[in-house]
């Protein structure tokens, strides 16, 4: 195990890409075109004047986002661990290539049906494996990530219960340790959301829930394992709960990673359940995407999954449009191939054995990291009543250092990336636990990498109660150490970076809310 004692990041003052370039500077030299003139545009969608291109070289772009990857902490040069409950796991560098193909990144979506067999065979294999590990029945490919796939599943739960005349179910329930995009999904779709606390264990209490459904319910949705990792063993019982007040329910299978192959969606109790392909099924995340988003349902609710779907005949691949009840389509196309491919590859080098071996792993590396985290010094599992080990992440809490000595979170993620490590991911808004931080070593890490991990952690809190000066200036050694921001005045910058600034200075406006959503 080593400690990065000397660990120095680059820190270019590198502008933004609007800021650089010269007038008449070229990546490539476009030939003239000598054919006939394009139609003229409608004077209505002409622009007033050419868009304020950054004009730059190639290798003024290259050295341009080679400096920026130099000042992150990238899966692929740093452990990103802290990152929790993005499941940051190792994304292989062979499916990217795959995916880069001419074959695969050249495919049209308007090509001739009998020309793109190739890829509606894969999307139609990938599904029946997401059905086998759901359990569900059928499955659509079209969101364009989580939040996408949970609103999928709003619109199919507002059809469901519109083709059966139950116009008056408008209430959708949620909890606080779910992730917030649920909620966020329903309220968007014109729900009231009602949100049940976490109980002190951590979990969803029975009784909360029998509280909250009325004849209004139209679903519940939920994660499980929780955001917190705490999974909740009642969670088939809460479903029937739902179902007995004519609600459906909806599971966020964003922490999937803790129970593929060893825990169904179907047998848990819930009718719709969406994966993240982009976390779950090692393609790359970067944290914002691209994403990938899989809605799996029961047959009951196949007639309304977007359109088009991909479907087998008896001699080819199509696609099928003839849904009348569907609730049409999502997106457009067949949603982020790319993306898809690369869960597709990574799921079948995986098979059978291995993908339960994934979640045994994770869980077992998160365990092992939770019993050296909650021996430290003013570090505490959240929830602590619940004494049962986390399952994929643990949402620890610095309330007692921050009593301590006056440092929390965010003051220790400043002095971690001094010894080159991500800052960890604090938690969804709003907080359940006081000074939170989560933790998830995925399958991905070895036990070198994790005792590094914990040992920096430990470092880093005794500095807060022996070295208060070290955490109070810190970083030291990371990129943000040295990066000095101040807004210039518009008049210094190019028309598209002022653009972004005016919007940026703009009086803010207040976000409007409703009994329905405790979420902006």
């Amino acid at each position: 195990m080593t400690i990065r004692e000397h660990f120095q990041q680059a820190a270019w003052q590198e502008p933004l890409i609007t800021e650089l370039g010269s007038p008449g500077l070229r990546g490539v030299a476009v030939p003239r075109f000598d054919g006939p003139s394009a139609p003229a545009l409608p004077e209505g969608l002409r622009r007033p004047q050419a868009p304020a291109l950054p004009e730059m070289s190639q290798p003024h772009v290259l050295r341009h986002f080679m400096r920026l990857s130099q000042m992150t902490l990238a899966h692929n040069i740093a452990i990103d661990a802290p990152i929790g409950t993005t499941t940051p796991k190792y994304p292989p560098v062979v499916n990217e290539l795959i995916t880069r193909q001419p074959k695969l990144a050249e495919l049209h979506p308007s090509q001739p049906i009998e020309t793109v067999q190739g890829i509606l065979q894969l999307l139609f294999e990938f599904g029946e494996c997401l059905k086998a590990l759901s359990g569900m029945d059928a499955v659509a490919m079209q969101p364009g990530g989580g939040a996408h796939a949970i609103f999928a599943n709003v619109q199919m739960i507002r059809a469901y219960h519109a083709s059966r005349g139950d116009h008056h179910r408008d209430e959708m329930i949620s909890t606080l340790a779910t992730h917030p995009t649920n909620p966020a999904a329903a309220s968007a779709a014109g729900f009231k959301i009602i949100e049940i606390p976490p109980s002190p264990s951590g979990s969803v209490d029975i009784d909360a829930v029998k509280a909250a459904v009325s004849e209004r319910t139209a679903g519940l949705f939920l994660n499980n394992p929780e955001d917190t990792g705490v999974f909740n063993v009642n969670v088939d019982k809460i479903a029937e709960i739902v179902h007995q007040a004519g609600g459906l329910c909806s599971y966020d299978q964003a922490n999937a990673n803790a129970t593929l192959g060893l825990a169904r969606a179907r047998e848990s109790g819930f009718d719709l359940a969406h994966f993240n392909i982009h976390k779950t099924f090692g393609a790359p995340m970067n944290l914002f995407g691209p994403a990938a988003g899989v809605v799996c349902v029961t047959s009951e609710l196949e007639p309304f999954l977007p359109t088009p779907l991909v479907v087998k005949t008896d001699d080819a691949y199509t696609l099928d449009f003839d849904r009348p009840q569907s609730i049409g389509p999502i997106r457009a196309w067949q949603g982020n191939i790319g993306t898809l491919v690369k869960g597709y590859a990574w799921l079948r080098s995986m098979g059978e054995e291995w993908i339960r071996e994934v979640s045994r792993i994770a869980a077992l590396n998160n365990n092992y990291v939770q019993t050296t985290m909650e021996n430290l010094r003013g570090v505490s599992v959240s929830f602590p009543e619940n004494t049962e080990k986390r399952i994929d992440v643990v949402r620890y809490s610095l309330e007692k250092l921050q009593q301590d000595t006056g440092f929390g979170a965010e003051d220790l993620n400043d002095r971690m990336i001094d010894y080159g490590i991500s800052a960890a991911f604090t938690a969804h808004h709003p907080y359940t636990s006081p000074e939170p931080f989560t933790l998830e070593p995925t399958e991905s890490f070895d036990r070198d990498e994790l005792d590094e991990l914990t040992e920096v952690y430990s470092r880093v809190v005794d500095e807060a109660y022996d070295q208060a000066e070290t955490i109070a200036t810190a970083p030291h050694r990371g990129a943000k150490a040295k990066m000095h921001f101040q807004i210039p005045a518009p008049g210094e910058v190019p028309l598209a970076t002022a653009r972004l600034l005016r919007e940026h200075r703009g009086t803010p406006q207040s976000t409007p809310t409703t009994p329905a959503s405790t979420h902006p």
